[in-house]
């Protein structure tokens, strides 16, 4: 018997996921193998229309010589449209030896053509609408029968505006905020629903909820409405499937009813107005009167743009207790989530008819302990709910989110607050694949915040602030944190649908949105910002290994880096146009937001980055004539940026900690200029005390350039600073999410301008990249961690690092503690199928032992070189237990 298995199928990036329009999908497995150096040799798909695969295969891979196991592309006939598809897999090792077949796995098809939607769009009837400004959220209903249980029934459905959909009067599925956030006018996501066990015999109904949303409620500072259009719509498409095969299909059409309802008011911003006193029980369920309701209206918009979900669907993840409540020197009723959360409160009550609850959200208290809520400028994330009387009632938000951690309650007796409330956590429901921890309980709660904030701003893009009247796809910050993103949570899907909007959304110029999905008020071009379009396809490669994103996203990237090269007075240097620069650098001057380091010295570096970026992508894609414009482009910009902000004696020319960090990241200076620049970077961290002075440009690569070049002391001292400027400062004042700025709240207490100040923010959380690389020392040597490299940068400053990454491959682990006597342990976990490079810290190579013997004897090991700091060693795939003498370096690092 083997030894070996196929586990963990997927079908791109998701488990047996239903209702995809990719005509040629791919499949992707793991290998669980308790042996060390596991390889697999060869692979075999099958696929089939049956489970048990007893019928006719649809497609035989045959025996496929390779290692490749992920982002295997179907290479059978041509897929059909709502079509259950079943696959297995099985392997073949360095012996020959071949694995049992894995169990079976699947995927669905949603509909292959636009012209396979028999349903019209249907909405409210105009003249139905009130001529008040709170804009009541539209319920929409039909009747049916089906003779009998149905076999399959899938709903395909969508709308302008968000909807909630209802089935026999049950939730269609626990999903929320669908359709999601995309380029509506170009790019509109359907979903697909399987519906078979709410249905029953005999007489059934459909009902759906529609509100504003992102489609026509306000979007940004401006507070404009119906940026995408004026009239809120459903569009809907039953599929039954009986016993005898035969179909039945029931549609969204004029023959639909639509009313009010409770829920008068629904806003993003805004929040909520529900009065339980309009209920109408049993409105979406089958025998509720709606002879009072009024005939939906057909509207005419385009289904050509429909696709079908592309990303993982928003969900309520956790459920969080208030830990107190508090009585505020105003005498205000909060309760405190213990937590800077997004999403919303859940309540019970009992109370009379008529009775108003409001809830008011907050992130923070101010100084004197009131409630605060200066910084949501004109969003209200404001719930009222008025009691129907007559018993125990329950209520939660719909469709409006809010972010906050205090929640200010009125027309509620104190007494039992704590069990009458829960908030609900909010956000893309994405596999979390990263953990780190350390002895230093101030940076695991860095960590905590920092997957915290990515938690509350992954809510279907990836937005700046989850609270105030933004709340935006801000692409910037998308850029700075998407590596930290990768490895805390499976980002390919999230940030694949946001990059094919950026592409949607982009300039016929090239020019990209400051914000995606585009909102025009924010602008367009800034560098840093619009390079989102080639560094996020880019890092999302290198994370997960696939290509496919490079192909998708190519020629969005090339028109980027044409926009930049057809701006400013040199084609090689980019010194025009409206730039954010080192967006709130600390080196900025009064009453400015944007750092001292030139603007035209970042767009230009950026350029230079994206050129590369795109060369190497082209020679990755085989467009030979590409990759050698891109390369000669990429080599004239790094010689224009040399005579421009380099003086002739090898130094650049604007001293400041943001323009070392970038010349050095992006290998802008001659190989002899680096380590003297190091160096001047080091020295100007030092003058300032241990801190930082860069911003929202600087700081996700300040760590990662401290470490490159061998100050990772420095990297370590400056992650630990305490004092304001520093990541722990905001630990310090109870932070639980990263902050917009580093001193939201001043020493004093007192806040930063109302006018900008998010305590949800994750742009400056992106030192967790440094944390997992070099802390932990889990790094890639090869796209998707095929080949891995383990470095951790064991320090004085820390007795231990844990960590792991759940890779394409498997779990990737390092974990690293210091004993008596400068002696070290270090467990490392290498996936089956891949392989890693360990660097030892080592002082010399007779004193390493794995799992008690000498290294030389260690199985798995197949290779040992001195190194700078060690000894490297290759291994296979396993896990594996060193220990070692520390060198003199790391005594004293």
């Amino acid at each position: 018997m083997t030894q070996f298995a196929v586990t963990d199928l997927s079908v791109n990036y998701r488990s047996n996921p239903l209702g995809i329009d990719d005509t040629w999908p791919r499949i992707s497995w793991r290998i669980s193998s308790e042996s060390r150096t596991f390889v697999q040799t060869a692979y075999q798909i099958q696929v089939a229309l049956l489970p048990d695969f007893s019928a006719e295969l649809v497609w035989d891979s045959g025996q496929v010589e390779t290692e490749d196991n992920i982002h295997i592309g179907y290479e059978g006939p041509a897929l059909q449209s709502r079509t259950c598809y079943y696959f297995r897999v099985r392997a073949w090792d360095m012996k020959g030896e071949v694995s049992a077949w894995s169990e079976a796995g699947s995927w669905e098809t949603a509909f292959l053509s636009a012209g396979e939607w028999q349903a019209s769009w249907i909405s409210r009837p105009a003249d139905a609408m009130p001529a008040d400004a709170a804009e009541p959220c539209d319920y929409l209903r039909t009747a049916f029968t089906i003779p009998e249980a149905a076999v399959s029934a899938r709903i395909y459905a969508t709308s302008l505006g968000l909807y909630r959909l209802y089935v026999n009067g049950v939730p269609a599925d626990d999903t929320l905020f669908t359709p999601g956030w995309t380029s509506y006018n170009k790019r509109l996501q359907y979903q697909t629903y399987d519906v078979t066990p709410l249905l029953t015999s005999g007489n059934n109904a459909i009902g759906a909820l529609i509100g504003n949303g992102w489609y026509k409620g306000p979007l940004a500072w401006e507070g404009k409405k119906d940026l995408y259009g004026k009239s809120r719509a459903l569009l809907l498409q039953l599929h039954v499937t009986l016993a005898d095969g035969s179909e039945q299909i029931i549609v969204s059409d004029e023959s639909w009813r639509s009313s009010s309802g409770p829920l008068l008011m629904s806003e993003l911003y805004h929040g909520e107005t529900y009065d339980a006193r309009l209920e109408q029980d049993g409105w979406a369920s089958a025998g509720f009167d709606d002879q009072a309701w009024c005939a939906a209206v057909t509207l005419s918009p385009p289904l050509t743009v429909l696709v079908a979900q592309e990303n993982e669907p928003v969900r309520i993840t956790e459920t969080l207790k208030p830990v107190a409540v508090i009585t505020t020197p105003k005498g205000e009723t909060v309760l405190d989530l213990g937590q800077n959360m997004v999403g919303w409160m859940r309540f019970s009550v009992q109370a009379e008819a008529g009775n108003v609850i409001t809830l008011e959200h907050a992130e923070v208290l101010d100084r004197e302990g009131n409630f605060y809520t200066g910084n949501l400028r004109s969003a209200k994330q404001t719930v009222t709910y008025t009691c129907r009387g007559g018993g125990i009632e329950s209520y939660e938000p719909y469709l409006s989110f809010q972010g906050f951690r205090y929640v200010k309650v009125s027309g509620v007796p104190q007494e039992g607050l704590l069990e009458q409330f829960t908030g609900c956590v909010i956000h893309t429901d994405l596999r979390q694949t990263g953990s780190f921890s350390c002895s230093n309980e101030l940076i695991n709660q860095l960590q905590h915040n920092i997957l915290w904030g990515q938690k509350g701003n992954f809510l279907d893009v990836p937005t700046d602030c989850p609270q105030r009247d933004e709340r935006l796809g801000w692409t910037g910050d998308a850029q700075v944190f998407i590596r930290t993103a990768a490895y805390n949570m499976n980002v390919v899907p999230f940030f694949g649908k946001w990059l094919k909007d950026l592409a949607a959304d982009q300039e016929a110029d090239g020019r990209v949105p400051h914000v995606v999905p585009d909102v025009p008020v924010a602008g367009y071009g800034s560098s840093a910002w619009g390079d989102a379009a080639v560094i996020c396809p880019w890092t999302l490669y290198q994370c997960y290994g696939d290509i496919r994103v490079l192909e998708t996203q190519y020629p969005s990237m090339c028109a980027w880096v044409e926009y930049i090269r057809a701006q400013g007075d040199n084609e090689h240097l980019w010194n025009t146009g409206f730039h954010f620069g080192d967006w709130l650098g600390l080196d900025a001057k009064e009453n400015s937001y944007i750092g001292a380091t030139p603007k035209d010295l970042i767009a230009s570096a950026f350029y230079a980055y994206s050129t590369e970026l795109v060369a190497r992508t082209a020679k990755l894609l085989g467009r030979t004539t590409d990759a050698a414009t891109y390369t000669a482009l990429h080599s004239q910009i790094v010689t224009a940026f040399r005579t421009e902000f380099v003086t002739p004696a090898g130094r650049v020319a604007s001293p400041t900690q943001t323009a070392y960090v970038l010349a050095l990241m992006f290998d802008l200076l001659e190989e002899e200029d680096r380590p003297r620049t190091a160096g001047m970077l080091a020295e100007h961290i030092r003058e300032n005390g241990i801190h930082l002075t860069t911003g929202f440009v600087g700081t996700p690569y300040l760590c990662l350039v401290l470490t490159r070049f061998g100050y990772t002391d420095l990297a370590y001292q400056l992650v630990l600073q305490k004092e304001y400027p520093s990541w722990l400062y905001s630990v310090i004042q109870g932070a639980t999410t990263i902050w917009e700025h580093w001193d939201g709240i001043k020493q004093d207490g007192s806040f930063w301008s109302d006018d900008m100040n998010s305590y949800n923010h994750y742009a400056y959380g992106a030192i967790g990249d440094w944390l997992y690389r070099h802390a932990a020392g889990i790094e890639l040597l090869e796209p998707g961690y095929k080949k891995i490299r383990i470095e951790p940068q064991i320090s004085k400053h820390l007795t231990w690092v844990e960590a792991s990454y759940d890779s394409v491959y498997g779990t990737i682990r390092s974990a690293w503690k210091t004993g008596a006597d400068h002696t070290a342990e270090l467990k490392v976990e290498v996936p089956a199928n891949t392989a890693a490079e360990i660097i030892i810290p080592a002082s010399r190579q007779d004193g390493i032992r794995e799992s008690g013997v000498p290294l030389a004897d260690a199985a798995g090991v197949t290779a040992i070189v001195p190194a700078r700091q060690g000894y490297k060693l290759n291994v296979g795939s396993g896990s594996y237990l060193f220990t070692f003498p520390m060198n003199q370096l790391n005594q004293e690092a």
